[in-house]
């Protein structure tokens, strides 16, 4: 098991008229290699769990444990949470601060202390793994789109080669195009890596597509955990929720409602394209 908490809680404001609690008693067990999407509407405390993981906030009440070490029961241990658990905040490029983009994506491994050939191997594998040319490693980041920029800064996270990737909304005001680019890489670090990965995004088709396990959070509690098949087929209970389903789901459980005999567990357009295949072989057959 790579990560796991107990118990964990955080409030912000503790004796003030502000006080609220973000993250209220939650248990997770989250083994190694899974890909995990995390939903729930602004407030639910998505953010505030995540720098709970990697010890960039410290719980009110409960453990942390990243390979199973208590990041808060010695001090050294949050600060090797935070290369052990790399975090991608939302809009990243804001945090691109060097005058090259090499010197920014080497930021994070010279901080764990490495050499300068180790650097250098970490540097150029990251930016191959983000999908971008070596050719831009020597130009300022200002100089490169917004596109190549988020994509510099997930670099330098991967640089770390964390154990567990975190990215909260990492293609949050990019295009469609450059949204799908950015995830099929994060999605080919992942299965190159075996690397855990936490996905924040308010795209249920997204966390459809890229997830093995989906995390529901609401008012800070957790309220599913479950396969992506599990928790999309709770659709009603979601909506109770103000989220939603994946609008091919949508679409395939219209169909059934109008007497097509369809499966309405079809939460990706591959698999729908599937399923219609399926659909007019079965009609061909029976003609």
């Amino acid at each position: 098991m790579i990560l796991k908490c107990d118990n964990l809680s955080y409030t912000y404001g503790v004796g003030t008229p502000f006080q609220r609690t973000a993250v209220n008693n939650i248990d997770l067990k989250i083994e190694e290699g899974e890909f995990i999407g995390v939903i729930g509407h602004t407030g639910s405390g998505k953010s505030t769990l995540l720098q709970l993981f990697n010890g960039l906030l410290k719980p009110e009440t409960g453990k942390v444990y990243i390979d199973g070490i208590d990041i808060w029961e010695k001090p050294e241990n949050a600060r090797k949470a935070r290369f052990s658990v790399g975090l991608v905040f939302q809009y990243p490029e804001y945090q691109l601060f060097e005058e090259t983009v090499y010197k920014d994506i080497s930021f994070g491994p010279k901080n764990m202390g490495l050499n300068e050939e180790e650097i250098d191997k970490r540097v150029r594998e990251a930016i191959e793994f983000v999908g971008l040319s070596e050719d831009l490693l020597e130009k300022s980041p200002f100089e490169l789109s917004g596109g190549q920029k988020r994509r510099v800064a997930i670099a330098g996270v991967i640089a770390m080669q964390p154990k567990i990737l975190i990215l909260d909304e990492p293609t949050a005001g990019l295009d469609p195009k450059g949204k799908e680019e950015i995830l099929s890489h994060i999605k080919k670090y992942h299965e190159e890596k075996n690397s855990t990965i936490l996905l924040v995004s308010h795209s249920m088709e997204d966390i459809a597509k890229y997830s093995s396990k989906i995390l529901v959070l609401q008012k800070g509690e957790k309220i599913l955990f479950d396969t992506v098949k599990n928790v999309f087929s709770k659709s009603e209970e979601l909506e109770k929720m103000g989220l939603s389903i994946p609008q091919i789901t949508k679409i395939f459980i219209k169909l059934k409602n109008h007497g097509v005999d369809v499966d309405t567990g079809i939460y990706t357009v591959e698999d729908g394209k599937k399923e219609i295949i399926r659909l007019i072989k079965e009609r061909n057959n029976s003609v």
